[in-house]
């Protein structure tokens, strides 16, 4: 054992940064395989979708314990402030997505209905289905090797790099692949998310915040203003627009992620981090 251990603690010596992303990565593709045999001999998911996130929580915790550190760094946990900016985060991530789906309708002259058939149990129990998706993303883009990017190099280039992992994640789809308009969408816009995201992350001190905020956009359009008639849905689009040209589909790019940039800038002045909850 001690023969093993030793030229471990040497590698960790000599390349702190490289070895404990390797190693992170190899943990994370562990819990990954370990979530999915476990939901396969188990079939909790329907009921208990949080495998998953509870083993990525895991890993966190066992990389800060290596630095010497715990998931206060990421402000995980569950202080008052912090369960105080996760409603926060939810309340202002499903209004910004509700206003750029206003937005929309104004520049392409779409309309929407309210649902008289809406599934009010599917509404709710989607906060709770879809919240451990949007943890486990803000843990893997905006978590330890997030933090630890930025110790190594700066916020610039952290963003930079993580943006683009995030984006490509999103973008590598059949459905969006087959579609340029689409790729040039989700090129644009996931990178300002990820800048949502990190920007709460870093004025907040805790990961709750952009949890928070990442839950309420998904949440709001999977329920609060779908593309079509949904079960689930509180209201839906109505005469759907199609772009014609690539000038009218900019358009709709830049008011659509002009909307969230203004809310990472007023997240970035706003002195969120002195919000204190007793």
């Amino acid at each position: 054992m001690k023969s093993l251990y030793q030229p471990l603690y040497k590698l960790f010596q000599k390349w702190p940064f490289i070895s404990r992303v390797v190693l992170t990565l190899m943990l994370v593709g562990v819990a990954f395989i370990l979530g999915g045999l476990i939901e396969r001999t188990f079939p909790i998911k329907k009921y208990f979708p949080f495998t998953g996130l509870i083993l990525l929580i895991l890993v966190t915790w066992l990389m800060y314990r290596l630095d010497g550190k715990s998931l206060e760094d990421l402000g995980l946990n569950f202080k008052p402030r912090n369960l105080s900016l996760l409603f926060l985060g939810l309340i202002l991530g499903s209004v910004a997505f509700v206003l750029a789906k206003g937005l929309r309708m104004l520049y392409t002259g779409e309309g929407f209905e309210f649902n008289g058939a809406v599934d009010w149990q599917s509404v709710t129990l989607g906060l709770y289905y879809i919240l451990p998706m949007v943890a486990v993303e803000e843990l893997l883009f905006r978590g330890y090797l997030f933090k630890k990017t930025i110790e190594k190099s700066s916020v610039l280039w952290a963003n930079v790099i993580f943006a683009t992992i995030f984006m490509l994640v999103h973008v590598i789809d059949n459905n969006i692949l087959s579609s340029p308009g689409m790729i040039l969408f989700y090129v644009i816009t996931i990178p300002i998310g990820h800048l949502l995201f990190a920007t709460a992350l870093l004025k907040s001190k805790t990961l709750m915040f952009p949890m928070g905020l990442h839950l309420g956009n998904n949440w709001a359009s999977f329920h609060i203003i779908t593309d079509a008639q949904k079960e689930g849905g509180l209201s839906f689009v109505t005469n759907p627009a199609s772009f014609e040209t690539w000038d009218s589909f900019l358009g709709f790019i830049l008011i659509w992620n002009g909307l969230f940039l203004l809310l990472t800038w007023l997240i970035w002045k706003w002195p969120v981090g002195k919000i204190v909850v007793k």
